[in-house]
């Protein structure tokens, strides 16, 4: 889990990546090989790799048991792989997911920022009330007796739902998103939530995956 799971299929690149508290799935799915394989490269080397890419190059990536060797331009990056067994991270993926949420992924991200000034700063928790047009986020530290309010206009379908979640993590991961409405599917209060850009591009899917924090009685 230290590293990120590479998975090439049917003309398909999936990338997976997990720290046990979130989760980010990334599949492209134009590559110009038919070869079906796995491994997992380390989070250092994909760092560098990512510093060093510029916009637009196209990436050749080819692989053995020991070595992933990435070319652009005149660059040439070879590092080690690790040698484990990934975890089954379709486990952890809820496969039904009956509320959807939908709203403006610029209005949650800033709302979420201002509202974690006021979290416990131990757990970052921010609680999300959502009904059928309205996404309240909160956050109350009581050490500090700081607590801050916020509401939100949204699309939802399902029971009303309240739900904890580190905020740091949200506005992390919706900074990667890029379109102006996301979506966030849930199933409960205690499972793990489902973060979507409202619209995929043709040959890309993201999928993050966010476990809850537990709500105090």
């Amino acid at each position: 889990m230290t590293g990120v799971y590479f998975k090439v299929a049917d003309n398909t690149l999936t990338c997976v990546a997990t720290d046990a508290h979130k989760l980010v799935r990334f599949a492209y799915d134009d590559i110009a090989d038919t070869i079906e394989a796995d491994f997992i490269v380390p989070k250092k080397a994909l760092n560098l790799l990512k510093g060093a890419l510029p916009a637009g190059d196209e990436v050749e990536l080819s692989f053995n048991r020991a070595n992933a060797f990435f070319s652009f331009g005149d660059v040439k990056m070879v590092c080690r792989l690790i040698d484990a067994r990934y975890p089954d991270y379709n486990a952890v993926i809820p496969a039904d997911n009956p509320h959807t949420m939908t709203t403006s992924r610029a209005d949650f991200q800033s709302s979420l920022k201002r509202i974690a000034i006021y979290a416990n700063k131990t757990t970052n928790q921010v609680i999300l009330k959502i009904t059928e047009n309205s996404l309240t986020v909160s956050a109350q530290d009581l050490d500090f007796s700081n607590e801050a309010t916020e509401q939100l206009t949204c699309t939802y379908e399902g029971e009303p739902m309240t739900i904890g979640f580190n905020a740091k993590f949200l506005v992390e991961m919706l900074g990667v998103l890029e379109t102006d409405e996301i979506k966030m599917e849930l199933s409960g209060p205690t499972r793990a939530g489902i973060l979507l850009p409202s619209e995929n591009n043709d040959d890309e899917e993201i999928l993050m995956l966010v476990m809850p924090v537990m709500l105090s009685n």
